[in-house]
C-alpha cells in the first residue's frame, strides 16, 4: 500500500483518487474550494441551479468505462445533449454531421461552390479520431491496451498524411482557403471548437457535437458529489477548504505537501490541477525544473476562458422551451469586427455570439416550480481590458455589468421578454474561474489549442511525468488539449505508474 497525496478534486483528481483507493492505497485528495469538482461542478442561488464550468463532455465510451470501473455508473444520470444552431440564416439541431452540411448548403445557397470543396476536405478527415464507441487506449493496459491500439496502428498512414497536411494548419487558415475573411462562412469554419485550433480536428469536433455529447441530469455537481461520496467510501480522505501552499520535495522527489500549516508526507504526489502553478508556484526547489523548462511552461499560452452570465428567470421553462427549441443554442450573431485576440476591444460583447444552456430544461429540479434557469456564454479575449480591470474593483463591476447586459440584449433577439423575466442575475469572468479552480487565466480546458503555441511536442499524448520523481500531472493539463478526456487519460495513467 503507497500513501498517495492527490492536489485538486477536479473530474481526474476523483477518478484517480477512487481507482487508487478501489486498489487499495491510502489516498488523501486536497481541494481548495468547499466543494469537490473543479470545472465539473455546479451551483444553487436561490432556488436556481447553474454549472459553474463544464456543460458537456465527449468520449462517453472512456467516461462510462471509467464509472464502470470505479463502480458508480447507474448511480449517474447521463443524458445526450441535443445542440441547436440559429442565425439569420440557418436554424437548426442537427443530429449528424450530413443533418449540418444539409442546414449550412440550405442556409447559403449561393456560397455552394465555395462549401463544396470545403466539405470535401473535411470528408477526407472522417474516422480520424478512432472510434467513439470504443473507450481510449489509455484506460487499458497489457494485452487490451494491445488490442485497442491496433485500428489507430492501422490507420496510421492516413493519419500521418493528414497531419502533414493539415496537422500546423489552424481552423482560420483552413476557412481562409474558401471564403472571404470575416465572411460569416469563414467564422462559422474558423471557429468551430476552440479558435484557431487544429483544422485536422475540425471533423471530429462537428462530429462529436451531433453524436457524442452529453451531461449530467443531476448537474455536474451530482456527479462530482457521487465521486467524492464513494471516495470516502472506499476509504480515502477528502479535505474540503484546504488550500495545497507548498508541494515538498528530498533529493528530487516529491514527498508531500504543506497545508494550513501542516505538512503530510507521501509516496507520490499527484497535481490534478493547473500545470503552470504546479511547477512555478507550488514546487518548494524550483532547481528542479530546468531552466528552459521554466521559461517554456512561464511562457506557454492557455486555452481562452468563458464569461458565463447566469438567469434565474420568472418563466415556465414551457415558455422558455418554446423559443429555446433544445437545452442547448448556438446564437451564431457576430457581428463585423468581432475579434477574439484584440483584448482592447471594449465591445467585444456587443459583437460576439452566445452560447445559450437551460439547466432547467434537462431537468425541471433546476429551477423552482414554474420558473426556469438560463446560463448565457461567451469565449473572451485573452485578458480583456486590461485583465478585466487591472484590479481596480470598481472598474472589474463596471465591465462586467456592460459584458452582462450586452449578453442579455443579444438573447432577447431569441427569447422576447427576457429582460424583464430575470429575477436573479450574475456573471462570471475569467478571474472568478480563476479564484474557483486555480486554473491560469481561468484557462477554460488546458493549454492552447493553436498548433503553432504546441507546449507539448506531440499534442495527442499523456504526459504524466515530470522532472520530479513521484510528482505526475493528473489533470487535463497532462494533453495539449484536455477537457474531460484528458482528465481522464491522465488520471488513469497515473493510476499505471503506482504499484
Amino acid at each position: 500500500m503507497k500513501n498517495v497525496i492527490i492536489i485538486g478534486s477536479g473530474i481526474g483528481g476523483l477518478i484517480a483518487g477512487n481507482l487508487l483507493a478501489k486498489k487499495g492505497h491510502k489516498v488523501t485528495m486536497f481541494e481548495a474550494h468547499s466543494m469537490p469538482g473543479g470545472y465539473t461542478a455546479g451551483f444553487y442561488r436561490k432556488g436556481y441551479y447553474f454549472e459553474s464550468g463544464t456543460l458537456s463532455f465527449e468520449a462517453s465510451a472512456s467516461v462510462f468505462k471509467a464509472m464502470k470501473d470505479i463502480g458508480v455508473m447507474e448511480k449517474i444520470d447521463f443524458v445526450k445533449l441535443r445542440k441547436r444552431f440559429v442565425s439569420e440564416d440557418f436554424d437548426g439541431t442537427p443530429e449528424a454531421y450530413d443533418e449540418y452540411k444539409k442546414m449550412l448548403y440550405s442556409g447559403f445557397p449561393a456560397d455552394k461552390e465555395k462549401l463544396d470543396p470545403a466539405f470535401s476536405e473535411l470528408d477526407k478527415m472522417d474516422g480520424l479520431m478512432g472510434n467513439v464507441d470504443e473507450p481510449m487506449p489509455f484506460l487499458y493496459s497489457g494485452l487490451r491496451m494491445v488490442k485497442s491500439i491496433l485500428p489507430y496502428v492501422l490507420s496510421a498512414p492516413k493519419l500521418m498524411k493528414l497531419a502533414k497536411q493539415y496537422g500546423n494548419m489552424t481552423t482560420s487558415e483552413f476557412a481562409a482557403r474558401y471564403f472571404e475573411k470575416d465572411s460569416k462562412l469563414f467564422k462559422l469554419f474558423g471557429e468551430i471548437g476552440y479558435p484557431d485550433m487544429p483544422a485536422m480536428l475540425l471533423e471530429a469536433t462537428l462530429s462529436t457535437i451531433f453524436t457524442d455529447l452529453w451531461t449530467v441530469k443531476g448537474g455536474m455537481q451530482s456527479w462530482a458529489d457521487i465521486l467524492a461520496e464513494n471516495f470516502r467510501k472506499l476509504g480515502g480522505d477528502l479535505k474540503l477548504n484546504s488550500y495545497v501552499d507548498k508541494i515538498i520535495s528530498k533529493n528530487g522527489s516529491a514527498v508531500g505537501v504543506s497545508c494550513k500549516n501542516t505538512v503530510y508526507n507521501g509516496d507520490y504526489v499527484i497535481s490534478a490541477g493547473d500545470y503552470k502553478k504546479t511547477f512555478l508556484r507550488l514546487l518548494d526547489d524550483k532547481s528542479l525544473i530546468p531552466q528552459a523548462l521554466q521559461d517554456n511552461i512561464a511562457g506557454a499560452e492557455v486555452s481562452e476562458g468563458f464569461f458565463t452570465v447566469y438567469l434565474g428567470l420568472n418563466m415556465p421553462n414551457e415558455e422558455l422551451g418554446k423559443y429555446m427549441k433544445a437545452p442547448h443554442v448556438f446564437a451564431f450573431g457576430e457581428k463585423p469586427g468581432c475579434d477574439i485576440y484584440d483584448s482592447q476591444d471594449g465591445e467585444f460583447f456587443q459583437k460576439t455570439s452566445v452560447l445559450l444552456h437551460s439547466p432547467s430544461m434537462l431537468n425541471t429540479k433546476h429551477a423552482p416550480e414554474g420558473k426556469s434557469s438560463l446560463m448565457l456564454q461567451a469565449m473572451v479575449p485573452y485578458r480583456w481590458m486590461n485583465n478585466w480591470g487591472g484590479g481596480d474593483k470598481e472598474a472589474y463591476r463596471e465591465l462586467k455589468e456592460k459584458a452582462m447586459d450586452a449578453m442579455i440584449e443579444s438573447s432577447s433577439s431569441l427569447i422576447p421578454g427576457l429582460e424583464e423575466s430575470i429575477e436573479y442575475k450574475d456573471a462570471a469572468t475569467p478571474l472568478t474561474y480563476e479564484r474557483f479552480t486555480q486554473n491560469t487565466d481561468g484557462a477554460s480546458c488546458s493549454w492552447s489549442w493553436n498548433p503553432k503555441k504546441k507546449f507539448y511536442k506531440n499534442p495527442m499524448g499523456v504526459n504524466i511525468e515530470t522532472p520530479v520523481k513521484n510528482l505526475y500531472i493528473g489533470s487535463c493539463w497532462a494533453m495539449q488539449n484536455g477537457g474531460v478526456p484528458g482528465a481522464l487519460a491522465a488520471a488513469y495513467q497515473c493510476v499505471k505508474k503506482i504499484k
